[in-house]
């Protein structure tokens, strides 16, 4: 990515982390909270989805239908330029798809991560076994899982939380079983659970972070509920 002059921290937020300010819609937010636009060396505005590249970076914090009318009226291009100073860019017409991906990506190489770090549950019976032995931190169920199997182990989630009647349900992932199969190398994963509050939040923030993205700001804010036990984290106060 292009090395520009590093960005400026804002104040720390009352959950201790830094914001940022979206260049279009004004707002500041937690910064995990916000998607990291950078710039490569060739000009080119990409998706920096772990904030991790060079320079100063430009962040934004919209769904994906209001970025596509910023870019189709040049609000994106304005906002662009005022943030990297007259800097010569190339916004890519397919941005929002850019975005979308980059956003999947994370997720699911998140989701690998945490397996492969031991924190990660696949298999029915063994995630309703440690529900209901109160150890499931996060439960997440396949885009296209069967409700009776979705319930089921909610329902175990609930019992072992100590939440029965509280409405506490696994997160319904923008994945679907073929989809987390093959990220996670494993045959037929419909259902996971993680079992550390920390893999949880990190789980959860790129989940919502996606959701918003997508236009699903109701269903992102649900997100700090699926966290057993977490109604007062750091994540909850995303939303």
């Amino acid at each position: 990515m292009r090395t520009l002059p590093n960005e400026r921290l804002r104040p720390a937020d009352s959950d201790g982390g830094p914001e940022r300010k979206c260049i279009l819609s004004g707002d500041r937010a937690p910064r995990e909270a916000l998607l990291r636009l950078a710039v490569s060396p060739e000009g080119d505005v990409l998706p920096d989805v772990h904030a991790r590249a060079p320079g100063r970076g430009a962040w934004i914090g919209v769904s994906r239908a209001d970025l596509e009318k910023a870019l189709a009226d040049g609000k994106l291009k304005g906002a662009m330029a005022r943030a990297f100073r007259g800097a010569p860019l190339a916004i890519p017409a397919d941005l929002p798809d850019r975005i979308s991906a980059t956003l999947l990506r994370a997720l699911t190489e998140r989701l690998g991560l945490e397996m492969r770090a031991g924190l990660l549950l696949i298999g029915s019976d063994r995630i309703a076994e440690q529900a209901r032995a109160g150890r499931v931190r996060w439960l997440g169920h396949a885009s296209d899982a069967r409700e009776d199997g979705c319930r089921k182990l909610d329902q175990a989630w609930r019992v072992g939380s100590e939440a029965e009647g509280s409405g506490l349900q696994g997160s319904r992932l923008p994945l679907d079983r073929a989809t987390l199969s093959v990220a996670l190398g494993r045959d037929n994963v419909v259902h996971m659970a993680l079992t550390q509050a920390a893999a949880a939040q990190r789980v959860a923030a790129l989940i919502a972070r996606l959701e918003r993205f997508q236009g699903q700001a109701e269903a992102s804010a649900t997100i700090s509920g699926t966290l057993a036990g977490e109604e007062n984290s750091p994540l909850a106060q995303l939303h």
